[in-house]
């Protein structure tokens, strides 16, 4: 007999109290954030060519039915996600001949194989975006506060606005050596204009 997953679809703190209580602001990248910590002692990092970063830092991120997505990019440090409340699905490329394009959901059931923790190693462009079915359903039930994705993210190390870079329709393009097939075009809408 085939037991049905639970549906896991709590999400206790509205986004206006997360807004307001942890201090976050729009994100360059698209959603929220605020820098929760930046450890003080420096390391050479071997992906910004021996550059001194901090060992680490970290902030809250938030996706909102207002602020549904970011965009495409690349941190040369590694980063560890984690989540909190809600669910996003994360599209990640990584460049090769073709690039590799995974997806996968960040949420709390993982019955049906989402993510409590995801690693985005360096060398891979990332975007978030909450999903397709929540933000239909939310929206017939005026949820809007009660709906989004609550993450942390532990850059290591640290991030530093000299190691980041926004992908660029340009730049897509290039990962296909100029034509985009048919199954990456969707992702365009993601990718910021030249």
């Amino acid at each position: 007999m085939a037991t049905q997953s639970p549906q896991y679809n709590s999400y206790p703190i509205p986004n206006y109290v997360l807004i307001k209580e942890l201090k976050l602001v729009k994100h360059p990248e698209g959603g929220y954030f605020v820098e929760t910590d930046r450890q003080m002692e420096h390391v050479p990092s071997p992906f910004a060519g021996g550059a001194p970063r901090p060992l680490a830092t970290t902030i809250h991120y938030l996706l909102t039915l207002d602020e549904p997505n970011g965009f495409f990019h690349m941190n040369k440090s590694a980063t560890m996600h984690i989540l909190h409340q809600g669910r996003a699905e994360y599209t990640l490329i990584t460049p090769g001949n073709p690039p590799v394009i995974e997806k996968k959901v960040m949420g709390p059931n993982i019955h049906t194989g989402e993510l409590l923790q995801l690693l985005v190693p360096t060398g891979t462009w990332k975007m978030s975006r909450l999903l397709p079915e929540d933000l239909k359903e939310q929206s017939e039930n005026n949820m809007k506060e009660q709906w989004g994705c609550l993450i942390t993210e532990v850059v290591f190390p640290g991030f530093s606005w000299e190691d980041h870079s926004f992908l660029t329709q340009a730049d897509f393009k290039n990962l296909w050596g100029g034509t985009v097939p048919s199954e990456a075009q969707e992702l365009l809408r993601y990718v910021k204009y030249d």
